[in-house]
């Protein structure tokens, strides 16, 4: 009796189990970069396909870059430097590294910059042809999408204010009372 009781614990432990493992591996899933515009760029001996996930881009919106020489990534190596006006000083160059979720190129995972105005992307590439340099210039970020951000905070914030002002008014009429028990 106790051993027919164990097995379909058993059982229903692994029933579990799987349709656990099953409904949450696509969740875990990485989700994929999709490229929805290309500029091809000459680096020396080297041609690089730039991609980008967002098209046209905007300033303060996240978007992936993906960077692929032709011949693939292999046996290279090189350096990113970037020139804009919303470009902070310490990410100014930056070496080409491998795209975490597109494995098989270089690339910049959800990146923005904080301000519209004309890039450019400076690629330097060393690999079994040589050194090569180039540069995609006066790449176009417009500005952002929707409100000016001082007034988007100044509406988000008046709940938050209204609250402040509704405790203070009511501490100063209660707080002044001694509570009757």
């Amino acid at each position: 009796m106790t051993t027919n009781w164990f097995r379909r614990l058993g059982v229903i432990v692994g029933v579990l189990t799987t349709l656990g493992l099953a409904g949450t591996s696509p969740a875990m899933a990485y989700a994929p970069v999709n490229i929805v515009h290309t500029e091809h760029v000459q680096a020396g001996p080297y041609q690089v396909t730039v991609g980008f996930s967002v098209w046209p881009m905007r300033a303060m919106k996240s978007l992936d870059f993906t960077f692929v020489p032709d011949g693939g990534i292999g046996g290279k190596s090189g350096t990113l430097t970037v020139d804009g006006p919303g470009v902070k000083p310490d990410e100014t160059v930056t070496p080409l590294v491998r795209h975490p979720r597109k494995l098989d190129s270089w690339g910049l995972d959800v990146k923005s910059f904080d301000a519209a105005g004309n890039y450019t992307f400076r690629f330097a590439i060393d690999g079994p042809q040589g050194h090569g340099e180039g540069a995609l210039a006066d790449v176009a970020i417009l500005s952002q999408p929707g409100p000016p951000l001082a007034l988007s905070w100044a509406v988000g914030s008046l709940p938050f204010v209204v609250l402040v002002v509704f405790l203070a008014v009511a501490w100063r009429r209660v707080g002044r009372q001694p509570l009757a028990v």
